[in-house]
């Protein structure tokens, strides 16, 4: 199915839709770009699109190469196209980003702090995630012998889960000590998976699907994991027990263990960041195939409708099971790393 929809993208950058052809040179009113529809709701943006037609502006901060900052609203920019002498690239290497123009006229890339739409959804996200906690928490405070109910009891569900299922299972003593980072890791890309699934405002923003929060993300348990190795730990790493010509004078093996360390949260942040984009572009590319094949005529529009909207539908469903088995994994991957640094 993954391979399938690639291809059908692929043949949608390269086939252009009758009726919102893409003409050489500028535009016309009306024209319909696929490719850059799919890959704007895929990247990060300087506002929030609501769906009735208005957005919610964020605040635009930027240094430019004098040294001075701005700070000012997106909506300037979808406005005026150009505040400040700053506008949105809409090609090259800096496409969809803030850029300006120094004083010899060639372009550059502002040290940019912009508040942008993934920014606010990490927020959102981090928000519910603490609001989750807490609430389970409080509750246990005033209701000590007392089961939780609805959406406690399914939080407490999960709770219990994975904590006792994986994080007691695995870690053993040292449970109590990494649970914590290790259930909110597991209930904050959950959450922001699941919001990405969502069209309307706070969902729809694609943020496990950006290479630098998986990025992040990895790093944290790289972190967590290389402080608190044992120095078992690290002497396996730098001298570990093989045949001495191994290690001297070449350090075959130490560099072979080193490389292993730093694959592992690479390996982290690439199968989240691939596994969320993938679903969110499958289903981009159903709806898109409505338009694609509505040059060939109502009948076919007719039925390219019925088609998408129910493959959409089954991608929805598999969509949401992916996202709770990446947050899963995801956790489950950053315990075991943490009891090999530490056996």
């Amino acid at each position: 199915m993954y391979r399938l929809s690639r291809m059908i993208f692929m043949l949608l950058l390269l086939v252009p839709v009758s009726g919102y052809s893409r003409p050489a040179g500028e535009k016309e009113p009306g024209t319909l770009d696929l490719k850059e529809v799919i890959f704007t709701h895929l990247g990060d943006e300087y506002s929030w699109e609501l769906p009735w037609g208005a957005a919610i502006h964020l605040p635009v901060i930027v240094r430019d190469y004098t040294g001075e900052w701005h700070c000012f609203s997106s909506g300037y920019l979808e406005e005026e196209g150009e505040h400040e002498g700053f506008y949105i690239a809409r090609e090259g290497t800096h496409a969809h980003k803030i850029v300006g123009r120094d004083e010899a006229g060639d372009e550059y890339r502002p040290l940019d702090f912009s508040i942008t739409k993934n920014v606010v959804a990490i927020g959102i996200g981090a928000f519910f995630t603490a609001l989750m906690a807490f609430s389970l928490s409080r509750y246990y405070r005033r209701n000590r012998f007392k089961a939780p109910r609805k959406g406690t009891g399914f939080l407490e569900l999960l709770v219990e889960m994975i904590y006792k299922e994986v994080v007691v299972e695995v870690l053993e003593k040292d449970a109590r000590r990494y649970g914590p980072y290790l259930l909110t890791l597991f209930f904050f890309i959950l959450l922001s998976n699941v919001l990405g699934m969502i069209v309307v405002f706070p969902g729809g923003a694609n943020v496990t699907g950006n290479i630098s929060v998986t990025l992040v993300l990895a790093l944290c348990t790289f972190v967590v994991v290389n402080v608190s190795g044992t120095r078992h730990y690290w002497r396996e790493i730098f001298w570990p027990e093989v045949p001495l010509w191994l290690k001297v004078p070449v350090p075959l093996m130490p560099l072979i263990e080193l490389f292993g360390v730093i694959t592992k949260p690479v390996a982290l942040m690439v199968r989240l960041c691939a596994n969320m984009l993938g679903g969110h572009l499958i289903s981009l590319v159903l709806v898109s195939l409505i338009f694609l094949l509505g040059a060939m005529g109502s009948a076919a529009m007719g039925g390219t409708i019925v088609v998408s909207v129910i493959f959409s539908l089954f991608m929805n469903v598999l969509h949401l099971l992916i996202a709770f088995i990446q947050a899963y994994v995801f956790m489950m991957l950053s315990t075991i790393f943490i009891r090999l640094a530490r056996e």
